[in-house]
């Protein structure tokens, strides 16, 4: 049976944090679904198109992931894609006190689902989607945090403001 994984989260923007644990994901599963969420709440920089386009480009070399927007419940979604995982990344203690939530909270929606934690990296733990926008909107370079064409997305961004 081909295992199916889900790593959701709004991607705004997708950061080589978010990178590393796909890729990673790409080795350890038979088809990885990126599901990119709406969160008109949260206010993102880039609209729903523009995310799932950056991440098309990060992941073109990646021949088993399928990227795909969504809003909804992800227990539902994961249903509906026939997933048998989520796959979550926890930076700190912080992270997985809210993650752990969220796993008991989705094996109860869907107890088919069950979920696998991945830290990143050292060199990735301390980027955040958050500090990054932070980061970029102030004129600092993160070349080191995201794929080039998050930057390319930024730079012109900040020069349409």
């Amino acid at each position: 049976m081909a295992v199916t994984v889900i790593y959701p989260g709004t991607f705004d923007p997708v950061t080589n944090g978010h990178m590393e644990l796909i890729q990673r994901a790409a080795k350890m599963f038979d088809r990885v679904i990126i599901s990119i969420a709406a969160s008109p709440s949260k206010q993102p920089k880039f609209s729903l198109a523009q995310r799932v386009a950056l991440l098309e480009q990060a992941c073109q070399h990646l021949d088993n992931i399928k990227i795909v927007g969504f809003s909804g419940l992800l227990a539902q979604f994961a249903k509906e894609q026939d997933a048998q995982v989520l796959l979550r990344g926890v930076r700190g203690s912080n992270d997985f006190d809210y993650e752990l939530q969220l796993a008991n909270m989705n094996r109860k929606l869907n107890p088919d689902l069950e979920t696998v934690i991945l830290t990143p990296s050292p060199e990735n733990s301390a980027i955040s989607s958050t500090l990054v926008k932070e980061i970029a909107l102030h004129g600092g370079d993160i070349t080191d945090l995201v794929p080039q064409g998050v930057m390319e997305a930024f730079t012109a961004l900040t020069q349409a403001q």
